[in-house]
Order: structure tokens, then C-alpha cells, then sequence
């Protein structure tokens, strides 16, 4: 069974990523939500398992260009609107595994361990 890798086509960490992938011929599906939007449910279910913080990028140019009132997330809902409304605040990527185990961020040796079964 293939990794579904969630992110934004165009990006350099995405670039690794999918390079990563290919060099270890670990099977993957990519969904851009940039281009085909995320839904409620998705971000919900991560949001249960790793909490919005860990999911929006407080780096990224789209943050920056967010109002100030907008940078107040008061509340996991209020992240979850605010990432559907702007998927570049998802951090990139976000990898869900076969057996359900989420990984976020560029991490080689957590991807070897997680979806080649090879430890760090």
C-alpha cells in the first residue's frame, strides 16, 4: 500500500521529499491541495492526532501576508477555516502512511523508518 504525500507542487521541501521517495522506491500518491483544496475532515482527523500547532507554518510567506487578526488563531476550528482557506499554512509535507501513522516535515531518517521499515 502507497503513502499519500499532501502538500504543494512547486515547493523545494516537496522537490526532496518526492526525491526521496523515488530514490528509495517507496510507493506514494501526491495530492496538491493547493490545486484540489483540503477538506474539513482531513485537517480535523490531524489536527486530533498532532494538534493545529504542528500544522501551520508560522514561517512561510503565506503567514506573513496573513492580517494580524487572522495570526490570533484563538481555536483548533479557527486553524482548521484558516488552513482551508489558505492551504501554503499547511507545513509541507504531510505524509499519511499506510498503517495511519502521520509524518510532517522533510525528516529522511523518520521516512526510512516509517515507510521503507528501515530503523535510523
Amino acid at each position: 500500500m502507497q503513502a499519500v504525500i499532501h502538500g504543494i507542487k512547486n515547493c523545494d521541501t516537496m522537490k526532496k521529499t518526492f526525491a526521496w521517495f523515488e530514490g528509495t522506491g517507496a510507493a506514494y500518491r501526491f495530492h496538491d491541495y493547493k490545486k484540489s483544496g483540503i477538506d474539513a475532515a482531513t485537517l480535523q482527523r490531524w489536527c486530533e492526532r498532532l494538534g493545529w500547532e504542528s500544522l501551520v507554518n508560522k514561517r512561510g510567506t503565506t503567514w506573513r501576508k496573513l492580517a494580524p487578526e487572522e495570526q490570533a488563531i484563538a481555536s483548533e476550528a479557527a486553524a482548521i477555516a484558516l488552513m482551508q482557506a489558505h492551504p501554503g499554512l499547511i507545513r509541507r509535507p504531510v505524509i499519511e502512511a499506510a498503517t495511519g501513522e502521520l509524518v510532517v516535515g522533510l525528516d529522511p531518517e523518520r521516512f526510512a523508518a516509517v515507510f521503507t521499515g528501515n530503523k535510523p
